[in-house]
């Protein structure tokens, strides 16, 4: 009798609302390592799986975006921690994502989950920056404070199947938005094992919804959805952007356009003000006294 074991191959999944679905078309598609062995199959998500991703996604907005910027930060960390105790399950799916030796994948997921750490630590904070008090000419408060766009559909880089994927959604669910996320199509794995991370810690579900697939077939949908309030276009190539863009207009989409990164730099505040809006407040102060002040 042999003492072999059948190898038991990993099931990869959609992750949609919190709940892992095989695409409604039932496809799937082969994803192969840089030196062309096979890895897994991954779905190929349909137009259908975009909207009903974006469907999630808004449910969830109002509970997100309602939170507290403090809240948002310690589920955020959360995750990090999650992150942390599955490092070397994600520097295995790295290395062969992206044909890098173990120590530079362990370097990768590491820089990944400090990303993810940093912008934790923006959720509290981010408000103070962009927003503030405006001077004006009478007896009146004026408060400006950020508040989150909606519904941000994201194309994650294709040349940075983890690094470039926390990068890009990270900042966007930090800031109260919620996320419909297009994951690299040939590098897919580690994204969708990250829907996994993502629901055995506190973030609720819909709050990100991860698709695999080409983003070709998948971007026209979503650019042009009257329920997406946004879009970032980073791995999209030059002729899908320009359509997508053009798409966006139709209900007046911010956009943020595809541009050469170096996902290893500091990132900067840039992409967590990309997905704010500001809203502008003014309160009387009351009536002004002798001092010059009821207050």
């Amino acid at each position: 009798m042999s003492d072999g074991r059948l190898s038991v191959f990993k099931t990869y999944k959609l992750y949609v609302g919190g709940k892992f679905p095989r695409s409604e078309s039932g496809r799937v598609y082969e994803v192969n390592d840089s030196k062309g062995r096979w890895l897994g199959h991954a779905p190929q998500s349909s137009r259908k799986d975009a909207r009903d991703a974006v469907v999630a996604a808004r449910k969830a907005f109002g509970g997100w975006s309602g939170a507290t910027a403090y809240n948002r930060g310690q589920i955020l960390y959360r995750v990090a921690e999650m992150l942390e105790g599955r490092r070397d399950q994600f520097v295995r799916e790295v290395a062969d994502a992206e044909g890098l030796s173990k120590s530079k994948a362990a370097a990768v997921v590491d820089a990944a989950v400090d990303r993810w750490v940093w912008y934790a630590g923006w959720t509290d904070k981010i408000g103070q920056v962009v927003g503030g008090v405006n001077p004006v000419a009478g007896p009146f408060f004026n408060l400006s404070t950020p508040e989150p766009t909606g519904v941000v559909a994201v194309l994650a880089p294709q040349d940075s199947s983890f690094l470039g994927l926390v990068s890009v959604i990270a900042p966007v669910i930090a800031t109260g938005n919620t996320a419909v996320v297009v994951a690299s199509a040939d590098a897919p794995l580690p994204a969708l094992s990250f829907g996994e991370v993502l629901a055995t810690s506190d973030l609720p579900g819909g709050v990100v919804n991860i698709l695999s697939g080409r983003a070709a077939e998948l971007a026209p949908t979503l650019a042009s959805h009257q329920d997406v309030n946004a879009i970032d276009l980073t791995g999209a190539d030059a002729g899908l952007a320009k359509e997508s863009e053009i798409a966006a207009a139709d209900n007046l989409k911010r956009v943020l356009r595809p541009q050469a990164v170096d996902w290893s730099a500091d990132p900067g505040t840039h992409r967590l003000r990309a997905f704010l809006e500001t809203k502008t407040v003014w309160h009387p102060t009351g009536a002004l006294g002798a001092s010059g002040s009821s207050y």
